[in-house]
């Protein structure tokens, strides 16, 4: 005996519709980024916690990711042709990532990230993190993620110069 989909789906479509379109609808956002430092808000979503509605460690480090892409972005640089780029052979993977969690923040919440490079080295990218509510200055968590540049033999390498000098300001 088989179901067919239709026969379960359609009681819950409207249900379904409204998941999907309020978990793709666009973040709260409010990017800048002002002398080096990139502000960006995030809302917690039911899966980004845990049980108890409080967010799991390991969404702080997605959030990270995210606030790296939009740092990006804000300086000129496309994020899928900075982690990877193959035309120029190279890619920047996080190496190593860390995170201290001060105070539980749960789900609905606002949450303003504030990015940015805490060290340029000839290899190696580092940025720095620190999650705040919306409109406090109570410290929810902080961290950082290093990146290091690689070639298409997964060799580590120089960063490439453009990077460099997108990052640091000088052209």
């Amino acid at each position: 005996m088989s179901i067919r989909a239709d026969t379960w789906v359609r009681p819950y479509k409207k249900l379904l519709l409204f998941l999907f379109r309020r978990e793709n609808m666009a973040q709260p956002q409010n990017d800048t980024l002002t002398e080096g430092l990139h502000r960006t808000t995030v809302r917690v979503r039911f899966g980004d916690t845990d049980p108890y509605g409080i967010v799991y460690f390991v969404s702080y480090f997605r959030y990270c990711h995210r606030a790296i892409e939009e740092y990006l972005r804000a300086c000129g640089l496309k994020p899928e042709e900075t982690f990877k780029n193959v035309r120029e052979g190279f890619g920047l993977p996080i190496v190593e990532a860390w995170c201290r969690f001060r105070r539980p923040a749960q789900y609905g919440e606002l949450l303003r990230i504030e990015t940015r490079v805490q060290e340029i080295r000839s290899k190696a990218l580092i940025f720095r993190f620190e999650f705040y509510p919306e409109t406090g200055r109570e410290l929810v968590a902080e961290g950082t993620a290093n990146l290091v540049a690689i070639g298409p033999d997964w060799r580590v390498r120089e960063l490439p110069a453009r990077i460099k000098e997108t990052l640091t300001g000088k052209k």
